[in-house]
C-alpha cells in the first residue's frame, strides 16, 4: 500500500482486504482484491482487474443515478485496488436494534427508494445487506461494496436483489425484519411505481421457489 500513508488493515475478506489510510491528506479506504494462488497468474490478474474496474464503474453509475455511494479517488488497475472516500457513519447492521420504530421506518424507506433508483439505472447491487449500508450523521444512507454487482434490466435479477435483502434482514434482525422490509417495499414502490409491482411479486415468487436465482 505504497500509494497511501498511515495504513492499517480494517477487514480481511475472502475476495478483498480493506485498509484505512490517508490519500493526499484525506482519510480514505482502499479495497484490494487479493491474489488467488489456485488460479493461473495471468487469469487471476485479469479477473481481479476486470472486477475492480467494474465495481468502480457501478459505484460511479450509482452516484450518477442519485444513490449515495463513496466518492472514488483512484483506480489502481495493476494492483486491483480502489481508493475511495472513508464514509463517516455507522453500519445500519450495528444500530438497527436500538433504533426507534419511526427512525427505522424512515431509514428503510430511504433504502427502498435508493434500491429502486439503482434498478431504474440498470444496476444490481448483488449483496444488499445492512452491513453494506452506512447511515451518516446527515441521515443519508450510503451504499458500499458493489463487488458482486452487475448490470441488468431483468425483472428476475431485480427480484433477487430484494429477496436477498429480505433474507439478510431475517437472518440478522429477525425481530424487526418484517417491519423493515415492508418499509423497503414502500420506498421501492414510491420510486419505481411503473415496474415495482412486477419486481416485488418476482421477489416473493423467488422466495416461494425456495432457492436463489443464479444470474
Amino acid at each position: 500500500m505504497e500509494i497511501m500513508k498511515e495504513v492499517h488493515l480494517m477487514k480481511k475478506g475472502a475476495e478483498a482486504d480493506i485498509y484505512l489510510g490517508v490519500w493526499f491528506g484525506r482519510e480514505s479506504v482502499a479495497k484490494c482484491r487479493v491474489k488467488k494462488k489456485y488460479r493461473v497468474p495471468k487469469l487471476d490478474l485479469a479477473l481481479r482487474t476486470s472486477r475492480t474496474v467494474q465495481e468502480a464503474q457501478l459505484i460511479h453509475e450509482a452516484k450518477k443515478a442519485g444513490v449515495p455511494t463513496p466518492t472514488l479517488f483512484f483506480i489502481d488497475q495493476p494492483g486491483a485496488t480502489l481508493i475511495m472516500e472513508f464514509v463517516k457513519g455507522e453500519k445500519i447492521k450495528d444500530m438497527i436494534e436500538r433504533m426507534r420504530y419511526e427512525t427505522a421506518r424512515e431509514v428503510f424507506l430511504k433504502v427502498g427508494k435508493d434500491i429502486a433508483m439503482l434498478h431504474r439505472a440498470g444496476i444490481i447491487h448483488g449483496d444488499l445487506t445492512t452491513s453494506n449500508m452506512i447511515l451518516t450523521r446527515g441521515e443519508q444512507v450510503v451504499f458500499i461494496d458493489f463487488g458482486l454487482g452487475s448490470r441488468s434490466e431483468k425483472v428476475e435479477d431485480k427480484g433477487v436483489d430484494l429477496h436477498l435483502l429480505k433474507r439478510a434482514l431475517q437472518s440478522t434482525h429477525h425481530k424487526r425484519a418484517d417491519d423493515c422490509f415492508q418499509s423497503v417495499l414502500e420506498g421501492y414502490r414510491h420510486m419505481a411505481s411503473d415496474t415495482s409491482s412486477e419486481v416485488i411479486e418476482r421477489a416473493y415468487e423467488i422466495e416461494r421457489r425456495g432457492r436463489y436465482a443464479i444470474r
